[in-house]
């Protein structure tokens, strides 16, 4: 019998400065079995750091060609792919052929190498890359409960947290 997911339920204070963006999400976050909980929080930023109308979680780790998060226009055009984690460089140039904006949100202890040995494939894609801090990210992780209330601030490079579990500020540079 095949493991299922762990649900959370998320209600989300979003307040991005840098795009005048303020909004609730009520989301339900399905945690795959072989995914971890810094994972699924990176997935989660990613989300706030794109919060629009339209955007919304794929299947994920369970369907390879769908990326994590993504967007369609009214006409449904795929407007936005966001995947998570180091990404190979054909999954990303396939993308950039199926939509207008490809995002890839590295987090972990091996981002910096994967980037290091991909720098010169990536850079001439048409996409846009972003690191998550991955201290802060096992931080956030430490807070999350499968149900619970939270805020993200969203100024500069950084996105602050606020849980009742505590709080932290998540720093997300772009690497071009």
């Amino acid at each position: 019998m095949a493991l299922k997911p762990t649900i959370y339920k998320f209600n989300i204070s979003v307040s991005d400065l840098n795009r005048n963006y303020y909004d609730t999400l009520n989301l339900t976050v399905a945690q795959h079995p072989s995914e971890t909980l810094e994972r699924m929080m990176a997935r989660v930023l990613a989300y706030c750091f794109n919060a629009q109308e339209y955007l919304t979680f794929t299947k994920g780790l369970s369907e390879p060609d769908e990326p994590d998060i993504l967007a369609h226009s009214l006409d449904g055009q795929l407007e936005l792919w966001i995947d998570v984690g180091e990404p190979a460089v054909d999954r990303i140039k396939k993308a950039t052929r199926l939509s207008k904006n490809v995002k890839v949100y590295s987090f972990n202890s091996k981002s910096s190498v994967w980037w290091a040995q991909g720098k010169e494939k990536l850079t001439v894609l048409r996409a846009s890359f972003f690191q998550f801090d991955w201290e802060s990210i096992k931080l956030l992780a430490g807070m999350v409960d499968r149900t619970m209330d939270f805020s993200v601030t969203i100024t500069g490079t950084s996105a602050f947290v606020a849980t009742e579990n505590g709080e932290c500020e998540v720093e997300c540079t772009a690497l071009m």
